[in-house]
């Protein structure tokens, strides 16, 4: 795939991605101030000895009227074209956030409050798949409920107060995965002292937010839809992270579209990430995208990646 310009830059995870489903090594082309021949030119030369047909225009600046024209003319060869924004929602499944509020307002106008008919589908969804669900993690329920009183003294379940729909908190239930009284630090690290062995596998395998199966049964959360957060973390975030508001327009969930494409987050950036993959899950909801991520759900955990 041929990328011109560096607007933005494409993540370690994005790429990964990107030469998977292209089956190519990602090139970039500098295009800021330099002549549109010279432009021209490189893409030819790229395009003559290469099998790729595709190209993203990553521009910091509008396109020229000769790069447009020349574009139009390749595409009749059957090279397709995106621009970045439209590269990221169709390809790489999560919706661009620029740094300029100003510069979105039209996205905005795009994300919106499930309607009722939606909303309905998802309660559908919520209550069959927490109901088969316990069926089958009932067992595990009560093996972790051991394993915390065996490795770690203390209370069984861990409650915190979450943001959930429009904003409001709500107290969110997991199984406690770090040893009481540890030190605060609001983001877990690579081998965490504060997570006691089995905590670690649970947070693994995601075990340890099968609790919430409760909340989702009391309409605090769907059993899909943007994580809980924290309600302290999010007071930084609204500050730090444009639109980061806009994911409370739906309810948190136990999993989501976001936990399945990103492992978790260590800090502001991970953040912002997650974000871009919360709204293009509200953005284009519709069963199908629900059932997808209830699928790659199912294979993280029995992948094991902890995502």
């Amino acid at each position: 795939m041929l990328v011109l310009g560096v607007q933005y830059n494409f993540t370690e995870l994005e790429l990964q991605c990107i030469n998977k489903c292209f089956a190519s090594e990602t090139t970039t082309i500098h295009v800021h101030l330099r002549p549109d021949e010279d432009v021209i030119s490189d893409i030819k030369t790229y395009l003559e000895n290469s099998h790729d047909k595709t190209i993203v225009l990553n521009l910091k600046q509008e396109p020229s009227s000769a790069l447009v024209e020349f574009l139009t003319q390749v595409e009749y060869k059957g090279i397709k074209y995106y621009t970045y924004e439209h590269f990221m929602e169709q390809v790489l499944n999560k919706c661009f956030l620029p740094d300029n509020g100003l510069d979105h307002l039209l996205f905005l106008e795009k994300i919106s409050h499930f309607n009722n008919f939606q909303y309905v589908q998802k309660r559908i969804v919520d209550i069959a798949a927490i109901f088969t669900l316990f069926i089958f993690v009932w067992p595990v329920l009560i093996y972790a409920v051991y394993k915390i009183k065996k490795e770690s003294p203390g209370p069984i379940f861990f409650r915190q107060s979450r943001i959930g729909l429009n904003g409001k908190p709500f107290m969110c239930a997991k199984f406690r995965s770090m040893h009481i009284n540890s030190h605060f630090d609001p983001y877990t690290q690579k081998n965490d002292t504060r997570i006691f062995p089995f905590g670690s596998f649970m947070r693994k395998t995601r075990i340890d937010e099968l609790p919430q199966m409760w909340n989702v049964l009391k309409g605090e959360m769907h059993f899909i839809g943007p994580r809980a957060e924290w309600d302290i973390l999010v007071q930084g975030y609204e500050k730090a992270i444009p639109y980061y508001s806009e994911r409370h327009i739906v309810c948190p969930g136990i999993t989501g579209w976001a936990q399945v494409h990103y492992p978790y987050g260590q800090n502001e950036e991970d953040s912002r990430q997650k974000l871009m993959y919360d709204l293009y899950y509200i953005k284009h909801w519709n069963l199908l995208v629900e059932l997808k991520t209830v699928y790659k759900t199912f294979k993280v955990v029995l992948g094991r990646k902890g995502l």
